[in-house]
């Protein structure tokens, strides 16, 4: 029997079933796997998540949700990724990352979506869901974004959401994410000086609102000095910078507003509604860029460098 034909026999076998139980227990008897490959879309899926040895764990009684990419997101990660079909799935620590990273260890139905809030997979990272216009998007752990074309089909141990684009996790601690932003090299210089890589290297989680090169720029005509000044300073540059850290992740949706916000430096500061921060001695600072994931936590982009009191 081939493959088409096993489908179509899946698919009178699924009706068939669903007639005869009517308004039974069990309305939807067939599991995520099998509902899989009975479409047509999530054949690379179905492929990726055998070879994985993950056909058992996503048979299992649940509940689970799967985000499942289409055959077209598996083409366009294959390019993404520059190798073959036969390489992605012949990697299989790889693919057992990647596919543990679209599932959750609950049933999460479209209406039930933590929408801006951190979602954790079974594979350990995060991702957050967004609506956007009338869509929901997917951002992953390294800052890409898929949208759910389908949400809430139905299984007997889950649901499935349907996505245009494989997720992946994050790649990178907070520090090389700010390395890799040419807008933060006086950030990554100052956290260097301060002996700070090591910390913001760690498991974490932590939260850092991450001033731009402007934003230092303005700090040196504020205090009067020179950058290899303040670089210097490294008693100076650690009480600021750590007061730029929470010592948890917090995303844009699950900041607490209009109340003091405790920092890794021992002073607190708070935010209002509309994302503006003030900070110890009642300047203002504006977040002027939210929820850039990292794997150990979130950064947040500022405008003004936030100081502690004196």
């Amino acid at each position: 029997m081939n493959v088409l034909t096993r489908r179509l026999a899946l698919l009178v076998l699924t009706t068939a079933t669903l007639t005869a139980c009517g308004g039974g227990d069990d309305p939807h008897p067939v599991n995520i796997v099998e509902t899989a490959q009975a479409d047509a879309r999530f054949s690379i899926l179905v492929e990726a998540v055998t070879a994985a040895d993950l056909g058992a764990t996503l048979s299992a009684p649940g509940p689970l949700t799967v985000f499942a990419p289409t055959d077209t997101a598996f083409a366009a990660l294959l390019t993404e990724l520059g190798v073959t079909k036969a390489q992605l799935l012949a990697d299989k620590a790889l693919l057992r990352t990647v596919l543990s990273y679209h599932v959750l260890s609950s049933k999460v139905e479209k209406a039930a979506v933590p929408l801006g809030r951190a979602v954790t997979t079974a594979q350990g990272g995060i991702f957050k869901i967004d609506a956007v216009a009338s869509d929901l998007v997917i951002t992953d752990g390294r800052n890409r974004t898929a949208k759910i074309l389908q949400a809430d089909v139905q299984a007997s141990n889950g649901v499935i959401h349907a996505i245009d684009k494989v997720l992946l996790p994050a790649n990178r601690s907070i520090v090389d994410t700010a390395v890799a932003n040419p807008d933060f090299s006086i950030l990554v210089e100052a956290v260097t000086a301060a002996d700070l890589v090591g910390t913001l290297n760690s498991s974490g989680p932590f939260t850092v609102f991450a001033p731009t090169n402007a934003a230092f720029a303005a700090l040196l005509n504020e205090l009067g000095v020179t950058k290899a000044q303040l670089l210097a300073n490294k008693a100076l540059l650690t009480k600021v910078l750590t007061y730029h850290v929470l010592p948890s992740r917090v995303l844009k949706a699950e900041v607490p507003l209009n109340t003091a916000i405790a920092t890794v430096q021992g002073d607190s500061l708070s935010i209002d509604a509309g994302l503006s921060i003030t900070d110890q001695r009642a300047r203002k600072s504006s977040i002027v860029a939210t929820d850039v994931l990292a794997s150990n936590g979130v950064i947040h982009v500022i405008d003004k460098v936030i100081l502690p009191r004196p």
